[in-house]
């Protein structure tokens, strides 16, 4: 708190990286709209990782992400502004996912806004927390400057020694992490294993959160007929079949051109980020629209990040269907999808359950093949013959030649070729090359890096 404990600022951290520990002590943060708790979130954990804005309503969904204080780690979740009276449908699925988070947690942080005063909704907010039963730290941000007089209101919420801070300045966190730690009880944390991280990106209403929802096997996130109701990257961790995964479901991705709100651009940006710390990424697809321009260029930047993937075709249960219904959407998926001909796709309903099942194997599959190492002996044998069947380019008399190649990493699988001049590799027998690997190996779901290089000091 300030004065009295030295305005402890918050300078003792370590950060993690997003991905939540359910063995960890729990702390969520919980008040009415727009008292500072992302920006308390994105200071205790060093990372602008939830959406901060000046209005409320911005956050919506659970965010996770792992802190540590003073040697103790645990686990911060930021939620939505609480309006326990408000008749909004939204309003409601926020309220939900808050009383979720509080069902989660060992620690409750309840975070008022000093400047607005100590309001109704403040106190209807502390009523729903003490019937929780868990310990709750009072945090009055946005105390920058006050009369020591004024904290006196908020004893009046039964809830202990209001601590008076300023996430902006970070003063007084130092106090207020000191407190919540005191509560955390011996818990084994075991080990960090690592999470297979699987991003769900796609357009807005594609069905995201409701396939997040169904491989989670519970409501973890929020699903409503209204585009863009999914604002930050939720991740939330899942044992399957012995394996341990990371479900981050993600903001629908729109056209730059549609993109209106600063908020909503954000969480693009956000959605993008997932995709680039994913291990694999499961693009959906509205079956009902078909495979859009803007799907595929989803599927583009999934690509271009080396990241294996399944193209999952949602509400297939929507779908009229007749005897060569599949094949046709097959076949549109082949011509628009020609960059990534490696790809695996998989025909569900999220809202019937059908084949999702099945979504996990084809997970394990593409990121099996993309982490695939073969030896140097195997790759020139292999090219060897391909050379042989067809014979590189010409160019201006000289013939390429290819002295040997070795992979030189994974995820995506890259390998060096080492040849007489780059020049002369024309990208139409750079595809041949690829197309002989894959063929030979098996990197379906997966895309492939072929680098060229020049061999210095051999004579042609």
């Amino acid at each position: 708190m300030f004065g009295g404990r030295g305005y402890r600022r918050l300078t003792k951290r370590k950060i993690t990286n997003v991905r939540n520990n359910m063995n960890k002590p729990i702390v969520a943060v919980v008040g009415r709209p727009n008292v500072g708790k992302s920006t308390f979130f994105n200071k205790v954990t060093g990372k602008k990782i939830s959406i901060v804005k000046d209005r409320p309503g911005v956050t919506r969904d659970r965010v996770y992400c792992d802190a540590e204080w003073c040697g103790k780690s645990f686990t911060l979740i930021d939620t939505g502004g609480i309006e326990l009276k408000s008749t909004d449908e939204m309003w409601g699925h926020i309220k939900k996912q808050a009383e979720i988070a509080v069902e989660t947690a060992d620690v409750i942080i309840f975070m008022c806004d000093f400047k607005g005063g100590l309001t109704a909704s403040d106190e209807d907010v502390a009523d729903m927390l003490r019937r929780s039963r868990k310990p709750i730290v009072l945090a009055v941000n946005k105390a920058d400057n006050f009369d020591p007089t004024a904290q006196a209101e908020y004893y009046s919420l039964g809830l202990g020694e209001p601590f008076m801070i300023s996430c902006e300045q970070g003063k007084g966190l130092g106090d207020l992490l000191d407190e919540v730690c005191s509560h955390f009880d011996a818990i084994d944390e075991g080990e960090d294993s690592e999470y297979i991280k699987i991003a769900i990106v796609g357009k807005p209403n594609a069905g995201k959160s409701s396939l997040a929802n169904k491989l989670l096997g519970a409501d973890r996130t929020i699903v409503s007929n209204i585009a863009g109701t999914t604002r930050d990257s939720i991740d939330t961790p899942l044992i399957y079949n012995g394996k341990k995964y990371m479900i981050i479901d993600t903001a629908g991705i729109r056209k730059k051109s549609a993109v209106h709100e600063d908020v909503e651009y954000y969480s693009v940006i956000r959605a993008l980020a997932s995709i680039r710390r994913a291990d694999v990424c499961l693009a959906v697809i509205d079956s009902t629209e078909g495979l859009t321009e803007q799907d595929v260029k989803i599927l583009g930047y999934v690509h271009e990040q080396g990241k294996p993937s399944v193209v999952v075709m949602n509400k297939w249960d929507a779908v009229d269907k007749d005897a060569y219904t599949i094949e046709k959407f097959k076949k549109k998926l082949d011509a628009d999808l020609a960059f990534m001909s490696y790809y695996k796709s998989i025909f569900v309903s999220a809202k019937t359950g059908q084949r999702v099942d099945k979504i996990f194997s084809l997970i394990n599959e593409v990121l099996a093949n993309a982490n695939k190492r073969f030896t140097t002996g195997t790759l020139n044998d292999i090219i060897g013959d391909a050379v042989r069947t067809t014979e590189p380019p010409t160019r201006n008399g000289r013939r390429l030649k290819i002295y040997y190649t070795v992979q030189e990493g994974v995820c995506p699988p890259t390998f060096i070729m080492f040849v007489n001049s780059q020049d002369l590799m024309h990208f139409s027998y750079r595809r041949y090359i690829e197309n002989v690997l894959r063929n030979a190996l098996d990197f379906s779901g997966t895309p492939i890096r072929i680098i060229v290089r020049e061999k210095k000091g051999d004579e042609e």
